[in-house]
């Protein structure tokens, strides 16, 4: 029966995605950094959006601060075309996306956006769609902050 799930999983790039950015955050959570490392091009292309104190993520990445300092636990992970995107939040105070793109298995580009709303949008709407507005492919939904006021931000992919 694993072995069946393991086929689907390879079958299926999104699945496999899903299930590599999964494993980075259980890796963080541990730190575990060999794992961490071997997930990561090593020309890792980053992008971030928000206060400049809350580069945590790409601390954690590049070994600047441990897996204490901020815990990231996604409350959700969905997977866009070739990006995963997770979200997360604690309280009224911190809410983050972070969008992770993928190419043969490794992660190759990372945006982490920290208090900010996010739209993901296609802009190049299929054929059979044209004249349509409506190609927002993810929003964020942190349910802790719905009345809290954030910038917002829209990703074209």
């Amino acid at each position: 029966m694993e072995s069946k799930k393991n086929e689907a999983m390879v079958s299926n790039p999104e699945m496999q995605n899903k299930a590599i950015v999964d494993t980075l955050y259980k890796a963080l959570a541990h730190g575990d950094t060999s794992t961490v490392v071997k997930l990561l091009t090593t020309d890792l292309e980053w992008w971030f959006h928000g206060p400049p104190r809350c580069h945590h993520m790409m601390r954690m990445l590049t070994g600047e601060s441990s897996h204490r300092e901020f815990r990231f636990e996604p409350r959700s992970i969905e997977v866009v075309g070739d990006c995963v995107i997770a979200e997360g939040w604690e309280g009224a105070q911190v809410y983050w996306v972070h969008v992770w793109t993928l190419k043969d298995g490794l992660i190759t580009q990372f945006r982490e956006y920290f208090n900010t709303w996010l739209t993901v949008r296609d802009v190049k709407p299929p054929r059979w769609e044209i004249g349509s507005d409506n190609h927002t492919l993810w929003q964020s939904q942190p349910r802790d902050l719905a009345r809290r006021s954030l910038p917002g931000l829209l990703l074209a992919i």
